[in-house]
């Protein structure tokens, strides 16, 4: 787990001192060692975080002829077995890294060297010869890639604030991300927060030569293929696949661990990874004991019977933090459950290197309860078709907040106009309100062409569409990468192997959500592996205790310091003061709208003001 840095110019030779500043920006990514690498228009540079190889495996690592350079953030693995091909057919290592069987099947293949490679890695790769640059993020971004495009020079980075580095880069907010992040609580790929800073997607590879313009082009694609055999073939493949993701996972020379929350996702990763070795684990909480899941997982945790380590994360703990989180971020991501990823992040280092979570399973699986709804609407499309019409009438009438009312609403619209991913946080009339923009951007626009490329399949199948494309990479790829890497901890998603997702992609609807069940196939494959309660325990998802952090004197002194200052020309004080009046008050709960605020306030102040 590294982090990477570069320039490419069309004419000009790089200053080295400025590939040395833009990767020293990203030291936590990689404490162990910092290079670089000049050859005429082009810099390179590079942090690591030792895990694999620790005697041989610096980078850049170059082929034999010494005219392919690669430096690469990730893992690679089934790089022994990809190793042993490469060898029979007269390549030659010059170590043991996992990432250095990239060069030689370039060498062999081109950009088709990315169908090999089983892992998660963002990379950058110079050949000399053509004088070009090939540059590739993993199937479903679990590492990152940023660049910026101007004037005849291409930079990039692992992470954004290298690129702020950067002499003909001002940093100016992206008015579109900024409507669509109060939407989805982050910015969707490929855009950032940033103007013309963008993403590599998910599953993409770019070329860049001198005299010619950028070019990205897609590489592997999410594709679900329902299919009709028995349930028992589902259950023993997801067993066969989840069971050796789970051990190429653990590779590493490096000590290793295991994240666990009171959730199934978490502790059947570190379930399978007690088969194999002695495990430690590590959970956060919260003093208010209904946000807490610690009492689950020591449970789970003694069950298994790993080294389990525990932190309970105070108030005034993360309100100390807060700025240094929003650092790391390089964007705002107002996902509460990141504050809790960074703690236990934070605890795990003192310990280990490496550790396995359980990222991706509810996007794979169907594990979300939201995935649900589709069914929960198939009663009412049931009626006879004049209830149905009497009950649109009643909608109209009921008052807001009386049950029943946001039900019918939901019946009136399709999927493709209801469902935009986990996250609805304004909508496009409260976003009126609270900001002075006068643009009027349908949310929507985001996953249009998602649900045209998904419109064969089921609603929930759709859902999971739109997740893994969005929600994932935003949110839950983001925060796991950001507060882990801002301990300098690896964090590895088994889950995420597209081994794993492109048998699950297979599994029917029926054997993904029951009733009020969810991830029904996965739960049924590991039966007996832990107990009833832990197996079936509803999702919760790294609770926190926002709702009443908001009520606090110190987080509203906060929120009312960064509304007053630069950042909150992006809004409607009164509008937003009314909110906060309202939360305080006990009038409603809109914590999550609050907390969405301010950390873009914070965000702007880290990085804009």
């Amino acid at each position: 787990m590294c982090g990477f840095c570069g320039i490419l110019k069309e004419t000009g030779s790089i200053e080295e001192n400025l590939v040395s500043k833009m990767r020293e920006k990203m030291i936590h990514r990689g404490p162990d060692e910092g290079t670089h690498f000049l050859d005429e228009n082009i810099g390179l540079g590079f942090r690591r975080l030792n895990i694999i190889d620790l005697m041989t495996g610096s980078q850049p690592i170059s082929n034999e002829k010494r005219n392919i350079w690669l430096f690469c953030n990730g893992e690679i693995y089934n790089f022994q077995s990809l190793r042993e091909e490469l060898i029979s057919k007269g390549h030659r290592f010059s170590s043991r890294s996992d990432v250095e069987v990239i060069i030689h099947l370039y060498e062999d293949k081109g950009t088709r060297c990315l169908e090999d490679l089983r892992g998660m890695f963002a990379f950058v790769l110079w050949d000399k010869e053509k004088k070009q640059l090939f540059g590739a993020r993993d199937r479903f971004g679990i590492k990152p890639f940023y660049y910026f495009e101007k004037a005849g020079t291409l930079a990039f980075a692992s992470e954004i604030k290298a690129l702020l580095e950067l002499s003909d880069f001002s940093a100016q907010v992206n008015e579109d991300a900024f409507l669509d992040y109060l939407t989805y609580q982050y910015v969707p790929e490929p855009e950032t927060m940033f103007s013309e800073i963008y993403r590599l997607p998910p599953g993409h590879y770019l070329l860049k030569s001198a005299g010619k313009p950028l070019q990205i082009s897609r590489y592997w694609q999410i594709r679900f293929t329902p299919s009709a055999e028995p349930e028992e073939y589902y259950l023993e493949g997801i067993r066969e696949k989840l069971r050796e993701s789970v051990k190429l996972h653990l590779n590493s020379d490096v000590p290793r661990g295991a994240f666990l929350s009171s959730g199934v996702d978490s502790a059947l990763i570190a379930a399978l990874a007690r088969e194999l070795e002695p495990v430690s684990t590590y959970s956060v909480g919260y003093s208010e004991e209904q946000y807490s899941e610690l009492k689950e997982a020591r449970e789970t945790a003694k069950y298994l019977e790993t080294d389990h380590h525990e932190y309970i994360i105070s108030p005034d703990d993360f309100l100390q933090n807060l700025p240094r989180l929003v650092w790391h971020f390089d964007e705002p991501v107002a996902d509460p459950a990141a504050i809790s990823l960074f703690f236990v992040a934070r605890m795990a280092k003192q310990n280990i290197t490496v550790t396995l979570s359980g990222e991706g399973a509810d996007e794979v699986f169907g594990g979300y309860g939201i995935y649900r709804e589709p069914q929960s609407l198939a009663f009412f499309y049931a009626l006879p078709s004049p209830l149905q019409k009497a009950l649109y009438l009643a909608e109209k009438i009921l008052p807001p907040g009386i049950p029943g009312k946001n039900y019918l609403a939901r019946t009136k619209r399709p999927i493709e106009k209801r469902f935009l991913g986990n996250a609805y946080i304004f909508s496009p009339l409260e976003k009126s309100t609270i900001t002075l923009l006068k643009k009027n951007l349908s949310p929507f626009r985001i996953t249009d062409c998602l649900y045209k490329e998904s419109s064969h399949l089921d609603d929930v199948t759709r859902m999971q569409y739109i997740d893994l494309h969005t929600w994932m990479p935003g949110d839950i790829l983001a925060k796991a990468d950001k507060m882990t890497m801002a301990n300098s901890l690896e964090l590895r998603v088994p889950y995420l192997d597209h081994h794993v997702f492109e048998f699950a992609a297979t599994i029917p609807l029926k054997y993904k959500i029951q009733g009020d069940k969810t991830k029904v196939a996965l739960r049924k494959a590991f039966k007996g592996i832990l107990p009833p309660e832990a197996l079936n325990r509803p999702k919760r998802g790294f609770p926190v205790p926002t709702r009443h952090w908001m009520k606090r004197p110190d987080f509203q002194e906060l929120f009312q310091d960064l509304l007053a200052g630069e950042g909150g020309n992006w809004f409607n004080r009164k509008n937003v003061r009314q909110l906060l009046r309202e939360h305080s008050t006990g009038k409603k709960d809109v914590s999550r709208k609050l907390w969405t605020i301010l950390i873009f306030l914070l965000w702007h102040k880290v990085f804009i003001t």
